[in-house]
């Protein structure tokens, strides 16, 4: 070795020096020193990348915190005095920085941003390019806000339980929390002798130590992203449920266990009876098996989300698991359902990983887009192909608004992290996923998606991997991936204008033209193009092609000119449609017979014309009377939202509110009363779920007399007290239960609320408990400051507390109340929930109103808070924008209309 290159072996391995070698030296002095660079509040640079965690952890969830040490395997590849990580709410008592020599030294830990949580490692000395492990001892609190490391006091249990995602494992332990660091984890937990642990892989070995503790080692992950590293510790129950077998992707059988609070393993059964079901689906769609060593869905009792995807160990509110014989069809849908959603991540999300946060969708759309297409392959009665039209039209309302996000949102901080896990993410781009899919065709887009999973598999992907792997199934160019992206990139719902010319040179053409959808009201620019996969339906068959520019004309099968035509063929289009006068005329008569997606979409046409001031009350009447028979209980519903906006604000008089009821009572109360209101032996799902939605629809939203006379009586029957002292919650149809009590709580005020506020805190019983806390909301007046107190309170969960704040706000004397009781206890709302939930405070304090100064009021109020809490200026935009929207229709409306 020639000692030019001796010497620049030793600065490598040679540990940390103050006055290194020339080489080193110019490397070094093109890195800002630790004290002249900000601290990054977006990404962290990429010149130090983790390569493992080694994390020990001593947890009591009795105590009010917990110690750990973390090893950092990392690669340190430039020059440098420091580096960068993430760590909030962490008291670090030590830092060692073992070098590649093997050589300890010292290092200091410095809080840089405590609101972004990004924390500064100095070295002490410049150290070169190498391997480095960086040791890190800390003490931290259990989290009280259900994020990090977080503990949960349930049934006088104490359980402690984590929730990464998206970005809080740096509550949990210091480390680079960002999904482009996708690493393997190594962790032990030292935890009382009688408590039991769970984590994302297999236990590897057990040891009992003095003091009444024990360390449990866990197996090594699978490279992963910190969001998705999970662990949880308490008196659990652990039950086993079946296991997936092996088969042509796996060679081994996986094993699948339930994780409960102590005395509800038993109710794990149903849910994990429909895992292997699920994984064997997904499996064979993806032609992927499996990839984690075991399966355990732990159903926890305080949670922030509904679920979460942690490889091996998926969580859930427990009220999502916790079935028995009683549980409602809805409740057992909405398990499997969820289930679905969370092991699809298993693939989209957890085997392959978006790269940065701008790219949620491809976690978040893929898993509902797959838990849709799983569905309707186990249980097709389950609809969920017409689910994705009604979540696309969902997220439409959203995506309407000029302050809307895009799929591919900027990220220009971490209120743009937390803001986007909304419904144009996992519903708007679902549907998008679902269009490009009809128009590519179903195999084709499996080529892709398989293709997409094992060019990808462990590792990081971006949209243009997703999109370039489906467009190269396809044989498509440029302009398919431009038509994606038009999607991804930019807001707003497409609107496509549609005129037959049945003589145009001699053969009929259909005429497109497209725009951006805009209610009544908005201050957007219509002027906007996409790359629309238009499919269209003739009676001679479907004709597709990709509308790039403002307008198109389409080629008519046979050139003849048709009876009929519907714009959206299938429901498949992420797009709305607005016809000319006598084309929708003639599409009007032929709408019973096309399917049942095509008048799903015609539906929805009805309710964008009425918000965009094009049809008025009487119009929609008409409409419902039209779809309200339907045998399809989903096109059957479907009117009712708009009739009920009609309802709530433009009906002015009591003669016009009337009129309404008696309108929806004529088409729907003689189909609830078939029903009747309790369960029938033998009856379908769709009927039960028929007469919960025609019950609290009718009963609550119309206020229809004998609705709510019917469900009093169950309520009341509810209320009485049983021979444990507590409401008889038993006496009324499970089903109807949440509906019959709203309703008491609303006829009878005080003593109906007073009754569910002693109850609430004896029953653990998840279902029950959102039934009488979903109640409570409706309590008015007095008492609706009352159950909104109690909210507050530990007697209510933090993952429970806006069953009780969501509702109440039906009358503008309502929205007054909940308003004033809101800026008054706003410091205590944020406390309590923490700054994950800001984009949604104002939706809290203001959602529903319908006024100019109900607008201006939460414009005033939280404008100068924003800056203190992340994703609040979005929330803000557009709950003010809903509310302005609302106003103008309101004031655009003739409520004569509704007695013409």
């Amino acid at each position: 070795m020639k000692p030019s290159m001796l010497a620049a072996t030793l600065c490598v391995l040679g540990a940390l020096s103050l006055a290194p070698c020339a080489p080193a030296q110019e490397h070094a002095a093109a890195k800002p020193s630790a004290s002249s660079e900000a601290p990054p509040l977006e990404r962290l640079p990429g010149w130090a990348v983790p390569q493992s965690y080694d994390l020990a952890i001593k947890s009591d969830p009795r105590q009010s915190g917990y110690s750990g040490t973390v090893t950092i395997a990392l690669d340190l590849k430039q020059a440098s005095d420091y580096l960068w990580l993430h760590g909030k709410d962490l008291k670090v008592s030590e830092v060692t920085i073992t070098d590649a020599a093997g050589k300890a030294h010292a290092g200091k830990y410095v809080q840089a941003d405590a609101d972004a949580g990004v924390a500064r490692i100095d070295f002490g000395g410049t150290l070169q390019p190498q391997e480095l492990q960086l040791k890190i001892a800390y003490r931290a609190p259990y989290n009280q806000t259900l994020e990090g490391f977080y503990k949960v006091v349930f049934a006088g249990n104490a359980y402690a339980q984590t929730q990464m995602e998206p970005i809080s494992a740096r509550y949990a332990f210091p480390c680079f929390d960002e999904p482009g660091f996708k690493v393997p984890l190594t962790l032990s937990l030292t935890i009382p002798a009688d408590d039991k642990a769970v984590a994302n892989t297999a236990q590897a070995k057990e040891t009992t130590t003095s003091g009444g503790w024990k360390t449990i080692v866990f197996e090594p992950t699978k490279p992963l992203p910190t969001y998705l590293y999970a662990w949880a510790v308490g008196p659990w129950d652990i039950v086993d449920g079946p296991a997936i077998p092996a088969n042509q992707w796996r060679k081994q059988p996986v094993p699948v266990r339930g994780i409960a609070t102590r005395g509800n393993g038993d109710k794990m059964r149903r849910a994990l009876a429909m895992v292997p079901g699920i994984i064997e689906a997904e499996e064979n769609y993806y032609g992927f098996g499996y990839p984690f060593d075991k399966l355990d869905l732990a159903a926890l009792p305080d949670f922030s989300a509904g679920a979460m995807e942690n490889a091996g160990l998926v969580t859930y509110r427990d009220w999502l698991l916790l079935l028995d014989k009683d549980s409602s069809p809805s409740a057992v849908r909405s398990t499997f359902n969820v289930e679905a959603h969370e092991l699809a991540h298993q693939w989209t999300g957890d085997t392959v990983t978006l790269d940065w946060w701008n790219d949620i969708w491809l976690n978040e759309a893929f898993a509902t887009w797959m838990q849709q297409k799983v569905a309707m392959e186990i249980h097709p009665e389950y609809r969920t192909d017409l689910g994705r039209i009604e979540g696309g039209e969902g997220a439409m309302a959203t995506d309407s608004l000029v302050s809307a996000r895009m799929i591919r949102q900027p990220i220009t901080g971490n209120g743009d992290i937390q803001t986007a896990f909304d419904g144009i993410t996992y519903e708007k781009g679902a549907a998008v996923i679902g269009m490009f899919e009809h128009f590519v065709g179903p195999q084709v887009f499996q080529d892709g998606m398989r293709n997409y999973i094992k060019a990808h598999a462990f590792g990081n992907a971006t949209a243009d991997d997703l999109v370039g792997s489906i467009a190269g199934a396809a044989d498509k160019g440029e302009s398919f991936r431009k038509a994606f992206g038009s999607f991804l990139d930019q807001t707003g719902v497409p609107l496509v204008a549609t005129r037959l010319d049945c003589d145009h040179k001699g053969a009929a053409v259909l005429e497109l033209a497209q725009s951006r959808y805009l209610p009544l009201g908005s201050t957007g620019d219509a002027n906007r193009l996409w790359g629309i996969p238009v499919c269209v339906r003739f009676p001679g068959g479907t004709q597709c092609q990709l509308l790039e520019g403002k307008s198109a004309q389409m080629k008519i099968p046979g050139g003849q000119c048709p009876a009929w035509y519907m714009p959206n063929a299938d429901g498949a289009g992420y797009y709305r449609f607005s016809m000319d006068k006598d084309d929708r005329a003639a599409l009007v008569k032929a709408i019973a017979q096309r399917d049942d997606a095509e008048q799903l979409v015609y539906a929805d046409s009805v309710d964008a014309d009425f918000h965009r001031g094009v049809m008025n009350a009487s119009e929609v009447l008409d409409a419902m009377r039209q779809l309200a028979p339907s045998k399809v209980r989903q096109i059957a519903l479907a009117p009712l939202d708009t009739l009920h906006w009609i309802y709530r604000h433009e009906a002015q008089t009591d003669a016009q509110r009337a009129a309404i009821r008696e309108a929806v009572a004529r088409a729907y109360l003689p189909r609830l009363q078939a029903l009747g209101y309790e369960r029938k032996p033998g009856e379908s799902d769709d009927d039960a779920l028929l007469r919960s939605s025609l019950a609290d629809s009718l009963g609550l939203d119309f206020e229809i007399p004998s609705v709510r006379a019917a469900l009093l009586e169950q309520g009341d029957a509810a209320l009485k007290p049983g021979s444990d002292g507590t409401p008889d919650l038993g006496a009324a149809n499970p089903d109807l239960l949440r509906t019959a009590l709203s309703v008491a709580v609303e006829e009878h005020g005080k003593p109906a609320v007073d009754a569910l506020l002693a109850a609430i805190p004896r029953t653990t019983d998840p279902t029950r408990r959102n039934a009488m806390l979903g109640a409570l909301g409706h309590a008015d007046g007095a008492q609706a400051d009352v159950v909104r107190d109690f909210a507050l309170g530990k007697q209510v969960k933090v993952g429970e507390m806006f069953m009780i704040l969501g509702d109440g706000r039906e009358t503008r004397a309502q929205r007054d109340g909940l308003w004033n009781w809101f800026t008054a206890h706003y410091r205590q709302i944020l406390d309590r929930t923490g700054v994950f939930s800001g984009a949604y405070l104002p939706m809290v304090a203001a959602g529903g109103g319908c006024s100019q100064e109900e607008a201006q009021r939460v414009e005033a109020f939280f404008k100068p808070k924003l800056g203190q809490v992340p994703g609040l200026d979005r929330g803000l935009a557009q709950t003010r924008e809903e509310i302005a929207l609302c106003s103008a229709l309101k004031s655009s409306q003739n409520a004569a209309a509704i007695t013409q």
